[in-house]
């Protein structure tokens, strides 16, 4: 079972208590993107195998949105972080490399 701690709250909640929102850091495309960007952003996702960020909601508790970087084939958490954070803060993409070796972020 997937257990996350939301950075919000501070609360560890299993995957019951939480709802799933998709990939973390997207660009997100206004009014006057042209439109194979705006269709790239809607529909375009990466589903790696492997290290993902990702946008979770603490429904059950907080309600309050956060962001997980885990591994989608072990299920391995290597840290949560508030939603409005830009990009993943060192210290997860330290345990990150401390893993999977060479990874780097594609922000």
């Amino acid at each position: 079972m997937l257990i996350l701690t939301c950075p919000c709250c501070g609360i560890e909640a299993d995957e019951t208590e939480l709802e799933p929102g998709g990939e973390a850091h997207l660009k997100r495309q206004g009014p006057g993107a042209a439109d194979a960007d705006f269709e790239a952003y809607l529909f375009q996702r990466s589903n790696p195998m492997g290290v993902h960020l990702e946008r979770w909601r603490h429904a059950h508790g907080c309600g309050k949105w956060f962001l997980a970087a885990r591994n989608t084939v072990t299920l391995e958490v290597y840290g949560t972080y508030p939603a409005q954070t830009k990009k993943p803060p060192q210290d997860i993409v330290r345990a990150i490399k401390k893993r999977v070796p060479g990874w780097e972020w594609q922000g």
